[in-house]
């Protein structure tokens, strides 16, 4: 029951016509749309289709009908018919009124941005979570678009035992895809149990989480790679990675903590995908510390930048302490680089330099552990031994007489919790 630009390049290559309509609403911003039909053909190739065209229409409205106006409608189908193409891709979500009207008057293939970026994230699923996932994201997306028209209207059943009006094929279908959305859900719970358990057993260890999180192609994998040494899929294109990876990560004092590559963002992010990984964004939101990795060399980052603040708000991880990372440094004019500003910490760098690794694990360091403490504690109090161990990163151990002096560092928030237990024991700060 899936909808997928794949069986169309499986079967016969995808030639496509892309179409964008720029309403009163968009319009306000002419980058932005230049922008996002340059995004829709390279979600296209990712695709694997063949872009021949691009078709753009100013109107205020969408037409509820045909979703751009009937004399484009024309106008699209005698360019179809010259570049013979199969296949017409449009850059706003389509109803399933609009994609059925547009078929039967032009004869191709229709696709909309969302099920494109649903066919991507299809042929890139390895695991078995991420391929649940998106098979619960397809269907959300396809049970609002069942229609029965010409076959799908014939009846089943009636007959001996069976008398009165029978189902229609229409209704079977929405019960299957209903029954399997139910069950691809419990499948789904089952992971969350899993990974909260993981989750639990991580804090109870005393061990950081951190999150990687940025827009499609911002550099995330390679960072994790340059940093971990992870046997990741590094690709120039859109959502080259698609299921999570988690690596350790060892910090210059020794102390490790847990490095997690999250599934890029775009515009636009069908609400059906964030629903449906919602699984897997929740590290995002148990992360200690969330790493918004930005692609300076984008025109378009600060609207790139925008975006992922909405999904991480659309998340309830927007309240995350987080450091912003303005990779690709290299690829950006300095002139411009300079004018780079965010609210909160933010590094400059290049995934590939050295200099600029021991930089940013130094900062996560200075951020996750926070500022060091002299805590000088009597033999007997077991307690606050196990407390200190519990809480704090402990750097060196000194027994003097009957006393035990911890060289420690911690953050502000572990310490906020603690600091009613060990403030009469510091020493030193």
């Amino acid at each position: 029951m899936k909808i997928s630009v794949h069986e169309v390049t499986t079967e016969i290559k995808a030639r496509a016509v892309l179409v964008s309509l720029v309403t009163a609403q968009i319009k306000k911003s002419e980058a932005l749309v230049a922008y996002s039909l340059h995004e829709l053909i390279n979600l296209a190739e990712t695709a694997g289709v063949e872009v021949l065209d691009t078709m753009m229409q100013n109107k205020d409205t969408a037409d509820s009908k045909w979703f751009i106006g009937k004399g484009k409608v024309e106008e699209l189908k005698q360019l179809l018919e010259e570049l013979d193409a199969n296949t017409a891709i449009f850059d706003q979500e389509l109803s399933g009124a609009q994609v059925r009207n547009l078929e039967a008057a032009l004869d191709v293939k229709i696709i909309d941005r969302t099920q494109l970026i649903l066919d991507i994230f299809a042929q890139r699923a390895r695991t078995r979570e991420g391929i649940i996932q998106v098979e619960l994201a397809q269907l959300s997306y396809l049970l609002p678009r069942l229609s029965g028209q010409g076959k799908n209207l014939s009846r089943l059943g009636g007959g001996i035992g069976t008398r009165g009006p029978g189902e229609s094929k229409l209704e079977t279908d929405r019960r299957h895809i209903r029954n399997r959305i139910s069950e691809l859900k419990a499948q789904l719970s089952e992971v969350t149990r899993h990974r909260q358990l993981h989750r639990g057993r991580r804090k109870k260890a005393g061990v950081f989480q951190v999150a990687l999180v940025g827009y499609t192609n911002a550099g995330k994998s390679t960072l994790l790679k340059q940093l971990t040494d992870a046997d990741v899929y590094i690709e120039n294109q859109l959502f080259a990675t698609l299921d999570p990876t988690s690596r350790a990560l060892e910090l210059p004092s020794g102390k490790e903590i847990v490095l997690t590559d999250t599934v890029g963002f775009i515009q636009n992010l069908p609400h059906s995908l964030v629903a449906a990984f919602r699984a897997t964004l929740e590290e995002v939101c148990e992360a200690d510390l969330i790493l918004h990795v930005v692609n300076t060399s984008s025109e378009m980052r600060t609207e790139q930048m925008r975006v992922v603040d909405e999904v991480l708000h659309e998340l309830g991880a927007d309240g995350k302490e987080q450091l912003t990372l303005f990779n690709k440094i290299d690829l950006c004019p300095t002139a411009e680089s300079e004018l780079l500003t965010v609210a909160g910490d933010s590094i400059r760098m290049s995934a590939y330099l050295e200099e600029d690794l021991d930089k940013l694990v130094h900062k996560i360091q200075d951020i996750l552990l926070g500022h060091k403490l002299v805590l000088t504690i009597p033999v007997e109090r077991g307690d606050l031994s196990a407390l200190v161990h519990r809480t704090c990163e402990v750097i060196r151990t000194e027994v003097l007489d009957e006393k035990i002096v911890y060289e420690v560092r911690i953050n502000d928030d572990d310490y906020a919790k603690v600091s009613s237990k060990l403030r009469d024991y510091v020493s030193q700060t």
